[in-house]
Parts: C-alpha cells; sequence; structure tokens
C-alpha cells in the first residue's frame, strides 16, 4: 500500500504560485508598508517644497504687504514683470548662459567619457579625481573662480594668457568677458557630471557595432558619428533637459561670483527675483517671476518629451 493511500488526507501540492493578493492590491492586506517608509520624505517635500510652491503661486496674485495684510490684484504682478525692460534683459541672459553651459558641458563632458571609458585602474583613480567638482560646494567653486579670475596681469588665468601673449582681462569685472566668465564656471563644474552618464551610457552601446565598422574601415571619428553617438540618443535627451533646467535655475555660481554685475551684464532671472523679493521687498512681482520661470522649465520639459517621443514612433 501507497503512503497515499495511508495518509488520511492528501499533503497540499506546493507549486510555488504567488501568495493570494487581498482586495485593496496588496499582499495580506499590507499595502500602506511601502508608504510608511516613503512618509517621512512625502512629509519633507510637502513642507519645503510643495506648500511653499503653493504660495507663490498665491502670493504671485497679490501685493504682499508682511504685517499689513495682502491686497489681491489679479494679473497685476504679471504683467508689471513681463512689460519691465530689466526681466527682458534677465530672460535674455538667463538664456544665453542656460545654452552656453548646457552645450559646453555636454560636448567637454562627451570628450572626456571617450578619453576615460575602459576598465583600467588608473582610470578609476582619474575618474574620480574628475568628478571632484561636482561634489564640491557652489560657494567654494565660486570663491576659487573668483581668485583664478583676478583681473591684474599677476592674476592666475591672466598670468596663463599672458604667456601666449594675450593681454589682461577683467573677467568677471568686465561687462564683455563677465557673461563668458561664468558660463565658463558653469562649464567646469556640470561637465564631470555629464561624463558619468555619458559613461553609463557607453557601457550599453552594441561593441558589435564598433568590431563591424572596424573591419570596414571606419575610422575613430566615423565610429563615433556613426555607432556612438546614435546609440547615447537617449541619453543625450535626458542631459539635454537636465541641463537645461539646471541653466534656467542658474543662481549661486552667478550670485557669489558677479551678483548680475557689472552694469547688469550677468543679470538672470533668479537674481533679478532674488533682489526683487528679499533687496526691494516686492513679494508678489517675485512670485510672479518664479511662476513664470518654472511655466518656462515646464514647457521646455514638455516640449522636449514630446519631440522625443514622436522621434521613437
Amino acid at each position: 500500500m501507497s503512503v497515499e493511500q495511508l495518509s488520511p488526507v492528501a499533503a497540499p501540492a506546493t507549486t510555488g504560485a504567488p501568495a493570494p493578493r487581498s482586495r485593496n492590491g496588496g499582499r495580506d492586506g499590507r499595502w500602506w508598508i511601502p508608504w510608511l517608509f516613503l512618509a517621512p520624505a512625502i512629509i519633507l517635500f510637502a513642507l519645503f517644497k510643495f506648500i511653499p510652491m503653493g504660495n507663490a503661486l498665491v502670493m504671485s496674485f497679490q501685493d504682499v504687504q508682511p504685517f499689513l495684510g495682502n491686497k489681491w490684484v489679479g494679473t497685476g504682478n504679471y504683467a508689471t514683470m513681463l512689460a519691465s525692460e530689466g526681466f527682458h534683459q534677465a530672460a535674455w541672459h538667463t538664456i544665453v548662459l542656460a545654452v552656453g553651459q548646457t552645450v559646453g558641458s555636454m560636448a567637454l563632458g562627451f570628450a572626456l567619457a571617450l578619453l576615460m571609458e575602459g576598465q583600467s585602474r588608473k582610470l578609476g583613480f582619474i575618474r574620480s579625481a574628475a568628478f571632484l567638482p561636482v561634489v564640491v560646494p557652489m560657494a567654494v567653486v565660486a570663491e576659487l573662480w573668483r581668485i583664478m579670475y583676478h583681473p591684474t596681469a599677476d592674476g592666475m588665468i591672466n598670468s596663463i594668457i599672458g604667456l601666449v601673449g594675450l593681454g589682461p582681462s577683467g573677467f568677471i569685472n568686465d561687462p564683455d568677458a563677465s557673461m563668458a566668465s561664468v558660463i565658463m564656471t558653469g562649464i567646469w563644474r556640470g561637465a564631470p557630471y555629464d561624463m558619468m552618464i555619458f559613461m553609463a551610457g557607453l557601457a550599453g552601446v552594441n561593441r558589435d557595432l564598433y568590431e563591424a565598422a572596424t573591419v570596414d574601415g571606419a575610422s575613430r571619428w566615423r565610429r563615433i558619428v556613426h555607432v556612438t553617438l546614435p546609440g547615447l540618443r537617449s541619453v543625450f535627451t535626458i542631459l539635454f533637459v537636465l541641463a537645461a533646467i539646471r541653466g534656467l535655475r542658474v543662481f549661486t555660481e552667478v550670485f557669489l561670483l558677479t551678483n548680475g554685475g557689472p552694469n547688469g551684464s550677468t543679470e538672470v532671472v533668479m537674481t533679478l527675483i532674488y533682489k526683487l523679493g528679499l533687496e526691494q521687498n516686492r513679494l508678489g512681482v517675485g512670485a510672479a517671476g518664479a511662476v513664470l520661470l518654472f511655466v518656462a522649465t515646464l514647457v521646455l520639459t514638455v516640449f522636449v518629451y514630446l519631440l522625443r517621443r514622436k522621434e521613437n514612433r
């Protein structure tokens, strides 16, 4: 007689099937556990980001008078901001700065990624050294470049360019060179971040395509153009959005290096908002400028997303 016949109750079959889900979609009714872990971050984001954003939106429609009561002015703050010549100049400077830093950091980051791609131990140290500008606080970076941009002939950068016969430049003290100087600082700090993203993207490019191109006699430049760049198309899209948003919201380096000067040559939207809200006490107009900047950033992100989605069809 078999064991199954002696057993009064047949043993249940263990097929490895997943545990049944409860009616509310979780396992054993514990759907709230992930939200419990996310709760601290959600609370902090709500207190220090989402609620202030909502308050800024409300303030943009008011004439804010601390301790005296706010007065509803509708779209008057937006009209004031959009009609301001200072806002037009600041918006143009922001676009120039965003384009310069985005293109420069992506180009330099891509070149560094191509140079440092590989598995050598020495490259690991070089990558860490190249990535240091990203982890250094922006205040330290700005002070470092302020010293390097010393406008006299014995300044660090002026001493270097003097070796090739170029005259001393005022850099951040010269209205004609101040914007380029700020852009250079942003490129120096943003390129290593782009380099790491590009290196991650390069690891996913099909190596068989490189081998096929080499067999066909393609030069290194042609392999980069016809194999590497198409393989990194999605990476370029992501980095473009991130770098453009970073460029549109630039504040710290401009504030610490030039504070919008000299003569307003580096005034950007963020520094203008700061001055309107905290120096001139025009909080409503400053809030309207912040909302306009947020809308511009949102429109840019959605446009790039839709363009990328159309290309993938």
